[in-house]
């Protein structure tokens, strides 16, 4: 009995728990509380706020997600204060909610986030900042697009329009510095750079903005991209309008914020639009669809809304209710409905204080919720709603938009797939990807595109971009103080302290400038001697001057750290050497070929001969005779053809072709060794035992350099030349010195020196040196500057100006019109025709003559095979008739005859082939008697049987 008692007792305490969970999770069930922080009265949250309070609605009265379940909204104002909204942000988080809406505010947002951290309360918010990662928060979900994306787009616009530089105004909190510095990260892949960033606090007065613009004003950049907060950022544009700087050869970029204050009120007041004219802006993209026209329709309707319109913010509050709200119905089915809060064992009340921490209690499912929260997916209003890796928004966009009038005009748009292009980003998305979002490469520019800009000034021309500063200060340009060859560049009494070739070259090209150019020479160098080239460069490239102006080589390294102009004079090393003059001897009329194509052309003359006369013997009586007579006639034949002089004729079509080929042989040989001969016996020849930089590289002996040339590093890192063959010479009195003592008295082999300075050293010295062999480096002079100086390029399209204009011709001549040396080592070795000239002539000319054997022979063997078969009545009816013929004509009889009975000899084919073609012809015709005669009475045998 007390057995079964105690059985009641435990079936009824199961009961009353499972009825107290039942109603505690009916309860939960419900009603789930979810937060939202952000500032009503600004304008961003004039458009979050009513889109917000519609998402609820809609997701409430919708029957088809978080059925019997309500979402309970705690809606809390922030008031626009980094420390109201942090302590509003800490009361919400104590009221149990599953998730939080916002704030806008990226400041708030660091704050409140490791509360959401510690609490494990996913973090839904608006605010931008691209330092607000998964990794540092990963409660913290971003449901709209960073600005990571935004001034991605921003650095894609200034590589677009070809600038180098920009100022960034921006609000001095987490906002505004994080994402300008996110901007310069972006624009170094770019190449280009922030020149200037020009920071004010959030609550700067009129005064300040105006300070802080005349000293923006003073740089040389006309580029400004403002990054700030909505509400603030017109003074910006109200203080430049002031300052006069919303006018031609100014750009101005602003980021999203300018929209996000503009769109909610339909038409921009006129005020505000002169304002604005000509400024390029950033909206986050949004694609039509039938969901957007629907809300668009609904917000006229909608209640406690302040504004005609909304901007995107709105799109993405909307959303972002819609998405927490999907996420919560999926884990209330896949969690049982059971939402819980537990105490922090780190939070405790301290006595006597009025903060109850202990309020603050941890999500036990907040893990849970947001990951089914990454990884939903579906499309709203702003397109599909889903997260990368990295918790961001995929499919980045944006709008790029042109304010002119009291409107705007779209100019293209930019995302993450296309990069900038004038077709909307869902339109690109089914092309192949485009790889240049990564890329710095100014090749990009040409698979991108925007409509026309209208920019302040109302001119579609595209500004420049840059100015020289209105602060007093003229371009600093280094200019080398040389000792030698002071015509091309050296110190001058006159204003401009400077004068030579490079300086009249840079002072025209400065003249053909659209805008003027201040600037100062300062002397680089103690006058003593040359100044080093490389240090003058390095200088440069670490802001101690702004340019070099000179016979600056440019080099490769050179290049790596400053920008060089378009080169306005060719250069290149060679080698100078002292030289003898070659004398005319008595075999020079040998010199034009080499011994082997002397020995070749011989050997050819004499086969070529034999050819024909085989070709021929058989059928011209010229080429027949007693053996003395035809060796003479195949000597001569051979060498008259090398003057056109043979009198024998061809008469077979072998010899003529073979012939024929060997006179076009002969005509190119004769002609190669008349110009030859002729330029050997009438030009100078000069000669040295140093024949270039190869010849100069094996062997031991000193090289001279002219004192501070690159050629220096250039000979011992490139060409592997051991520095203590170097010697430094300092005027060209110790090139001259240098040269003739030669490196057997102290002296040097050659120079190695740049092709100007060499041009001008051998007019100067009346050319009694000249240079050995060929130019082995190409390069060119250049005005060096910073790197990523506009001018640079601005100099470079002067300088082509001066070239095709005939200018640079003219000021080349003032300075360095001299009498030019053309004489130039030239070995006869290396003027001889070679072998190598003419090989496949003879190559032709030799495949030909053996061909025409080949012919000649078979037919040759064809015949035989006929006549060695004559019945032997015929052949002595044939020996006779041969016989009383040579006799007649005096030759001994025995010499042709051919006893019958016995088989061909070697002997036989040799005086078959001795026979004249006539004589072979008439043989085989009488043979072909006989055998008709037979055949034809075979033939009457048969018909009269």
């Amino acid at each position: 009995m007390k057995t079964m008692v105690l059985s009641v007792w435990r079936v009824l305490v199961l009961l009353i728990c499972c009825f107290d969970l039942c109603s505690a999770v009916s309860e939960r069930q419900s009603v789930v509380n979810v937060g939202a922080l952000f500032t009503s009265n600004s304008a961003i949250g004039m458009s979050v706020g009513p889109a917000i309070l519609s998402a609820i609605d809609d997701v409430n009265n919708d029957a088809s997600i978080l059925v019997n379940t309500n979402i309970n909204l705690i809606l809390l104002d922030t008031n626009c204060s980094g420390f109201l909204g942090t302590v509003e942000a800490m009361q919400l988080m104590g009221n149990n909610v599953v998730a939080a809406l916002g704030p806008q505010s990226s400041g708030i947002a660091h704050v409140i986030s490791h509360v959401s951290n510690e609490l494990h309360i996913p973090l839904l918010s608006f605010a931008t900042d691209p330092t607000l990662s998964s990794l540092q928060y990963p409660y913290f979900l971003r449901t709209t697009t960073s600005d990571y994306f935004q001034m991605q787009a921003v650095a894609d616009l200034i590589q677009y329009f070809g600038w180098k530089e920009l100022v960034a105004i921006f609000v001095d909190d987490d906002y505004g510095r994080n994402g300008v510095s996110v901007l310069g990260d972006a624009l170094s892949k770019k190449r280009a750079k922030i020149s200037y960033k020009a920071a004010f606090t959030p609550e700067a007065s009129r005064s300040d903005i105006d300070n802080l613009l005349v000293r923006v004003n003073l740089l040389e950049s006309r580029v400004y991209v403002v990054h700030v907060n909505p509400d603030s950022g017109l003074d910006i544009f109200s203080a430049a309008k002031r300052l006069g700087m919303m006018g031609k050869s100014y750009v101005w970029i602003a980021t999203d914020w300018l929209p996000t204050l503009l769109d909610p009120s339909g038409t921009i007041d006129p005020e505000k639009a002169d304002l604005l004219q000509g400024v390029i802006a950033l909206r986050r993209y949004t694609p039509d669809s039938e969901l957007k026209t629907r809300f668009t329709n609904s917000w006229r309707n909608m209640k406690n809304k302040r504004t005609l319109k909304f901007n995107s913010y709105a799109l993405y509050a909307y959303d972002s209710v819609w998405l927490l709200a999907r996420a919560i119905d999926a884990f209330l089915n896949q969690n049982g409905s059971i939402i819980s809060f537990s105490d922090d064992p780190l939070l405790k009340d301290t006595k006597g204080s009025a903060l109850h921490l202990t309020s603050l209690r941890i999500f036990d499912q907040g893990q849970k919720l947001l990951d089914i929260l990454t990884a939903t997916n579906f499309t709203g209003l702003t397109g599909e709603i889903r997260f990368d890796s990295d918790k961001n928004l995929i499919r980045p966009a944006f709008d790029i938009l042109n304010i002119v009038g009291t409107g705007s005009r779209t100019l293209g748009y930019w995302s993450n797939y296309s990069v900038l292009s004038t077709v909307p980003p869902e339109k690109m998305y089914s092309k192949p990807i485009n790889d240049t979002f990564n890329s710095s490469s100014s090749n990009n520019n040409q698979q991108q595109q925007l409509y026309s800009v209208v920019w302040p000034g109302e001119t579609t021309v595209k500004p420049r971009g840059w100015v020289f500063p209105n602060n007093g200060r003229p371009l600093q340009i280094a200019v080398p103080y040389r000792v030698t060859y002071p015509d091309f560049v050296t110190k001058d009494k006159g204003p401009l302290g400077a004068r030579g070739y490079c300086i009249d070259v840079f002072e025209a090209a400065v003249e053909l400038l659209p805008y003027p150019v201040p600037h100062r020479y300062i002397l680089y160098g103690d006058g003593k001697r040359n100044p080093s080239f490389g240090n003058l460069v390095n200088d440069v490239a670490q802001n101690k001057y702004d340019a070099a102006v000179g016979d600056v080589t440019i080099t490769t390294n050179r290049t790596r750290i400053v920008d060089f102009t378009q080169p306005f004079m060719e250069s290149g090393l060679v080698v100078v050497a002292a030289v003898k003059r070659i004398k005319s001897h008595p075999w020079s009329f040998l010199m034009p070929f080499t011994w082997q194509m002397w020995a070749v052309t011989g050997v050819f003359f004499l086969f070529v001969g034999s050819v024909v006369w085989i070709l021929e013997h058989r059928m011209n009586t010229e080429f027949r005779g007693p053996p003395r007579k035809q060796l003479i006639t195949v000597f001569w034949f051979s060498l008259s053809t090398m003057f056109f002089a043979h009198r024998e004729k061809t008469v077979s079509t072998l010899g003529r072709l073979v012939l024929l080929l060997w006179l076009f042989v002969v005509l190119i040989i004769n002609s190669s060794y008349t110009a030859s001969l002729t330029s050997i016996l009438t030009v100078q020849q000069l000669s040295s035992r140093i024949q270039g930089i190869d010849t100069l590289r094996s062997s031991s002996d000193p090289i001279g350099i002219q004192d501070g040339s690159f050629a220096y590093n250039y000979l011992i890192n490139e060409m592997s030349i051991a520095e203590s063959r170097l010697r430094v010479l300092k005027s060209q009195d110790e090139y001259v010195r240098a040269l003739q003592l030669g490196p057997a008295a102290g002296g040097v082999a050659a120079i190695v020196d740049e092709l100007p300075y060499v041009e001008l050293f051998l007019s100067n010295t009346k050319c009694q040196f000249s240079t050995v062999g060929r130019e082995f480096t190409k390069s060119g002079w250049g005005f060096a500057f910073q790197r990523d100086s506009p001018l640079a390029v601005d100099l470079s399209t002067a300088i082509l100006q001066l070239s095709e204009n005939g200018e640079l011709q003219r000021i080349n001549d003032k300075w360095l019109s001299r009498e030019a040396c053309t004489g130039q080592t030239n070995p006869i070795d290396d003027s001889r025709l070679s072998l190598k000239s003419f090989w496949g002539l003879f190559l032709i000319c030799g495949i030909v003559c053996f061909i025409a054997l080949t012919v000649f022979f078979c037919r040759i063997c064809w015949q035989y095979s006929r006549y060695s078969s004559t019945p032997d009545e015929e052949v002595k009816e044939e020996e006779r008739r041969q016989v009383d013929g040579v006799e007649e004509s005096g030759r001994p009889a025995g010499r042709s005859s051919r006893l019958s009975g016995r088989m061909p000899s070697f002997k036989d084919l040799i005086d078959f082939v001795d026979k004249k073609e006539a004589e072979i012809k008439e043989i085989l015709m009488r043979k072909e008697i006989p055998k008709r005669h037979q055949l034809g009475s075979s033939h009457s045998q048969g018909h009269s049987t």
